[in-house]
């Protein structure tokens, strides 16, 4: 069964901002939360479709992938945003961010944290390849500056030989509750941050953070075909949670230099020539070296004009997850002739004394109907 529009889910318009769809989220939420509809068997499940659309919609990188590719851009493979990431964690979560403010501090945001760990951060890496590059694909290797894993406490945090004691606050459970009305809210221990235990002993390499920053070094695989702007998603290569916490995402941000002789447009390229003013009339013939190494015979005929198109087919780019093949486009510019000696410019000269009509149907034509024109005008 396919699953709802995530804005449907909030009764939000594509264009709502972030208040708006915040404004939205809360209406929906507290009208669907099971605790208020207890004789509703499908409330719960409700609630959990309009906890996932607001989860996805008030990212802006993951609203833009939602947008451009739909639920496909969150399933495995699809949309460079891979699978997972937006289970559904407990309705105390999702009360948290609605009434957190009324409780002292808004909570953690629901997937930041797995069993009291704090997840770290996502990564952006901006790289640009050649078209060459994008045509035959690659394997790149980057350095990324981001933060690991502390080796000397193996991310825990705490002085080797010591370590996390139970938070008195919380009792180890990371969360304390409190009454608000009819509601009872569960949110974050503002002592421990939700980990449920506290360092009394942190160790000296990384303050008691569980992590260092270091340079890493990761390899990129570039498919053959991919196109500018496309997002490439590492799993779990971006920053490392805190005091052990689950590792964020790194996300190549590709875009494509351009070419010397190339434009690109989807999977077809585009390439201007100039050919001779005596080729373009008499005809002749001109190789065109292709990507792929090879070059073509492109055959001018004669009386051929400028912004003449010759398409040789399955000379373009790669199409991704295709055997398929773009096209390569050849637009010959006529060019007109310079620097002419006495002789040259006598025979043009010659020629243009002897030129009927029919040697410049284009222009003539156009001179009859602008002298038609002016004639009318005058009348």
């Amino acid at each position: 069964m396919s699953k709802a529009d995530y804005y449907e889910l909030l009764g939000a318009s594509k264009s709502a901002d972030e208040k708006e769809l915040k404004s939205a989220f809360r209406k929906m939420a507290m009208k669907h939360h099971p605790d208020r509809n207890p004789d509703d068997p499908a409330a719960e499940a409700k609630f959990k479709e309009i906890n996932e659309a607001y989860e996805v919609l008030k990212d802006p990188q993951k609203r833009a992938a939602y947008d451009q590719y739909g639920h496909a851009a969150f399933e495995q493979g699809g949309g460079g945003f891979g699978g997972g990431g937006f289970g559904g964690g407990g309705f105390s979560d999702i009360f948290e961010d609605i009434f957190g403010e009324m409780m002292g501090g808004a909570g953690a945001r629901r997937g930041t944290r797995s069993g009291g760990r704090e997840r770290g951060a996502d990564l952006r890496y901006n790289m640009e390849v050649s078209l060459e590059d994008a045509y035959n694909g690659k394997s790149a290797e980057i350095s990324v500056p981001t933060a690991v894993g502390c080796e000397t406490c193996s991310g825990s945090g705490a002085k080797p030989g010591s370590s996390p004691i139970t938070c008195n606050t919380c009792g180890g459970a990371g969360r304390v509750r409190a009454s608000q009305g009819f509601f009872s809210v569960e949110r974050t221990c503002p002592e421990c941050q939700g980990r449920g235990e506290v360092i009394s002993d942190p160790c000296n390499d990384c303050g008691g953070q569980g992590r260092v920053t270091r340079e890493r070094t990761l390899s990129v695989d570039i498919p053959a075909g991919i196109e500018d702007g496309v997002r490439i998603r590492l799993g779990g290569e971006g920053e490392a949670g805190a005091r052990g916490g689950p590792s964020g995402d790194l996300y190549i941000f590709l875009s494509i230099k351009a070419h010397e002789f190339f434009q690109r447009d989807g999977a077809d390229l585009f390439c201007k020539i100039p050919i001779s003013m005596a080729t373009a009339a008499l005809g002749g013939q001109f190789e065109v070296a292709c990507l792929d190494g090879t070059k073509s015979r492109v055959k001018v005929p004669d009386g051929t004009q400028t912004g003449k198109q010759f398409r040789l087919r399955g000379k373009g780019m790669p199409i991704m997850r295709s055997s398929d093949m773009g096209d390569l486009y050849i637009q010959v510019v006529t060019e007109t002739p310079q620097n002419l000696s006495k002789r040259q410019r006598e025979l043009l000269e010659e020629f243009e004394q002897i030129s009927s009509e029919d040697n410049s149907p284009e222009s003539t034509g156009f001179f009859t109907r602008m002298k038609r024109f002016l004639d009318g005008l005058a009348e």
